[in-house]
């Protein structure tokens, strides 16, 4: 089974701002060390081309908080 890599999209990223959208949330099944807060789509999918993962974008509801105690 190939690893897997979580991202996010950032919530204060508007559409057509030249910052990178995405951050990423964690992995499971593959040893990766990630040194930047924000990445742009196009570098999440060369990494995980890379280290044979696959890329899972996490959906969240908009205007919704999800609070676990």
């Amino acid at each position: 089974m190939a690893g897997q890599i979580f991202i996010r999209e950032r919530r204060k990223v508007e559409q057509g701002e030249k910052k990178p959208r995405f951050r990423v949330v964690g992995t499971h099944g593959i040893d990766l060390r990630v040194k930047v807060k924000h990445l742009r789509k196009q570098e999440v999918d060369q990494i995980a081309a890379a280290v044979g993962a696959e890329v899972i974008l996490l959906k969240a509801e908009k205007g919704k908080e999800v609070h676990s105690k």
